[in-house]
């Protein structure tokens, strides 16, 4: 869940953006700041684990008199853990700038529900892969769930209970133990990377599979498949003999 800090000089744009933000259930808690100098002085102040950390993320309108939004950014830049940005603004002109200084979106004004929604996604896909980072109980937690969205509502599902994944182009099809399936939008090839500690292996172009949950090998006519649960699926002929030595290995133990 997301502690949000939005600037902008505008009074009418800044209670808009906040009504949105704070509609989202993914962000509990979200505060505003009238220029860019009250937010750093907000970020700058103490969290619980130091200047800025009590932001996961500030939305940033760029022009404002005094410091404009990118100069903010600047600075928050050289925080020892700075929160994430994104850039809220009626101008396009300004995307490379913000980019460079590793904004996670650029939102263009005015700021329609779903666009808003799409950009919260991207900083909560952020603040995921920071907290499996870190070494504490509570992001070793987070690091063994992922986050699915179902209807405008996200949910967290334990990596432990995924059979396997499915490619689906630029997103992954997850099917769980327990019949469910959720679709993400992280490539399969990321899935694999991230997994792979976890006992995830390729066995096809298309899917990524838990070996714990591989049921039977069955190999007909030089053609390799394995059974998960109640669903058969093909193994590549590039994958096939590196699954059954892992497989062989892991039943020798």
């Amino acid at each position: 869940m997301l502690r949000v800090l939005a600037v902008d000089d505008e009074a009418p744009a800044l209670e808009e953006l906040l009504y949105l933000l704070r509609s989202d259930p993914r962000i509990t808690s979200a505060d505003g700041a009238a220029d860019a100098t009250e937010a750093l002085r907000r970020l700058g102040a103490d969290g619980p684990h130091g200047p800025g950390c009590r932001y996961d993320v500030v939305f940033l309108d760029i022009h404002m008199p005094g410091l404009t939004g990118l100069d903010a950014a600047r600075l928050l830049g050289g925080f020892a853990e700075p929160p994430l940005i994104v850039f809220v603004t009626a101008h396009e002109g300004f995307a490379v700038d913000a980019f460079d200084l590793k904004a996670v979106d650029y939102v263009l004004k005015p700021v329609r529900r779903e666009r808003l929604a799409e950009a919260v996604r991207r900083v909560t896909e952020q603040v995921q892969g920071r907290a499996a980072l870190v070494g504490d109980g509570a992001a070793d937690q987070m690091a063994d769930q992922i986050a699915v969205e179902l209807g405008g509502v996200t949910r967290f599902v334990p990596i432990a209970d995924i059979a396997y994944a499915e490619a689906q182009g630029d997103y992954a099809r997850l099917h769980t133990v327990g019949g469910s399936s959720h679709l993400v939008r992280i490539p399969l090839t990321t899935l694999e990377e991230r997994w792979r500690s976890r006992g995830f292996v390729r066995i096809h172009r298309s899917h990524l599979v838990a070996l714990s949950r591989i049921d039977e090998l069955r190999s007909d006519a030089g053609a390799m498949t394995v059974r998960v649960g109640a669903t058969d699926l093909a193994v590549s002929r590039r994958h096939a003999r590196a699954l059954r030595d892992l497989l062989m290995r892991d039943a020798g133990r």
